[in-house]
């Protein structure tokens, strides 16, 4: 028969404890079935139709590619807390951020001293502080401002779920990073005018690069350029120049369209100027030659028969000086007697009149 060892100075400390313990489970052991069971039940996780949930295990990412990775809509049984964080984003949503980083300072900056020189410049618009006033240089150095209203949604809700809300401090620096880059690659007066929509498809290109390099997740959808101007105290010339350059164009594109109208017209009026030309040139070619055809002909026959040629002259050239000729009778004068004919030979339509007395034949 084995002898009982007698209890230690620790069993009989520890032995109140153990019964306290004892007691309390048996009384409220389901109680703590229950509070166990409830842990268990805490990682199931309810995934919304317009959400996808990732699970970080120990702050890891669960699953090798973004198929295994990205849970869809339903039930997501993960381990609980601590073990499994479920990260639930809504990649459908299109969210906004406003980038104010190159925009100017809209509140006034009031004195510190009352009697401060009052010809000195003020912050507000007659110069420019760097160290609270955002500003971007353009690439004929001139100095301009902006706001900008950036549009996104999360693409890669992997790579999102390790920036979490501060990827849109990273969507803030990408954006702003690529508008001052691609400001310094144009001029003030593009930029201002008509090379806004060429300045923001570039801007978005690099921020979106930037925004992949960077695994944040996100995808640009739109960049808004809220207010694009030069500082407040070169606003008054920055306004005279586009005006000039406004009517320039205007100028400009009047003198093309009256070009466009005058140009064609000149060219058909010269055209058929032409066209007459040519048809008169060939028309006193014609004639000339015809002439000058007829004359070697009556030359050659005056060689052979000159007397006749020369009679035949004569007479056309009397038939026609007769036949352009009036010839009357001329009445003898009264009492008197009829002495002969005259013929008054003039210019037809040309009016004769009989000379009084008697005029001889």
């Amino acid at each position: 028969m084995r002898r009982q060892r007698a209890p230690s100075e620790f069993g009989k400390l520890i032995a109140p404890l153990y019964k306290l313990i004892d007691g309390a489970w048996q009384r409220m052991h389901w109680w703590v079935a229950t509070m166990a069971v409830l842990y268990l039940l805490s990682g199931i996780t309810i995934v919304r139709p317009d959400e996808v949930a990732v699970v970080l295990r120990w702050g890891r990412l669960v699953g090798d590619t973004p198929a295994l990775q990205e849970h869809g809509a339903g039930l997501l049984f993960a381990l609980p807390r601590p073990i499994d964080q479920v990260v639930r984003v809504q990649t459908k949503r299109v969210r906004e951020v406003a980038i104010l980083t190159l925009a100017a300072d809209a509140s006034p900056v009031e004195p510190s001293n009352e009697n401060e020189d009052e010809d000195a410049p003020q912050q507000s618009g007659e110069t420019l502080d760097p160290l609270t006033q955002g500003y971007a240089i353009t690439g004929d150095h001139n100095i301009v401002q902006l706001s900008m209203v950036a549009r996104y949604r999360v693409r890669d809700a992997g790579e999102w779920s390790f920036y979490g809300p501060t990827a849109e401090n990273v969507l803030r620096v990408e954006v702003t990073a690529a508008m001052v880059r691609s400001l310094g690659e144009m001029g003030v007066d593009g930029v201002l005018s008509d090379k806004r929509k060429e300045l923001i498809a570039l801007a978005t290109h690099r921020a979106q690069a930037g925004l992949d390099a960077a695994h944040s997740g996100l995808e640009l959808s739109s960049v808004e350029l809220t207010r694009l101007s030069p500082p407040q105290a070169l606003a008054a010339n920055f306004s005279a120049v586009q005006s000039a350059f406004i009517t320039a164009e205007t100028k400009k594109k009047e003198a093309q369209e009256f070009a466009e109208r005058a140009v064609p017209a000149a060219s058909a009026q010269a055209d058929a100027d032409v066209q007459n030309a040519r048809a008169d040139v060939a028309a006193d070619l014609a004639n000339a030659t015809g002439e000058a055809e007829a004359f070697k002909a009556l030359e050659r026959e005056y060689r052979a028969n000159t007397a006749v040629v020369r009679e035949r002259l004569y007479r056309d050239a009397v038939e026609r000086a007769i036949s352009t000729s009036n010839v009357r009778w001329v009445p003898p004068p009264v009492g008197g007697s009829y002495h002969g004919l005259r013929i008054t030979v003039g210019a037809p339509g040309s009016r004769t009149s009989p000379t009084p007395g008697g005029d001889r034949p």
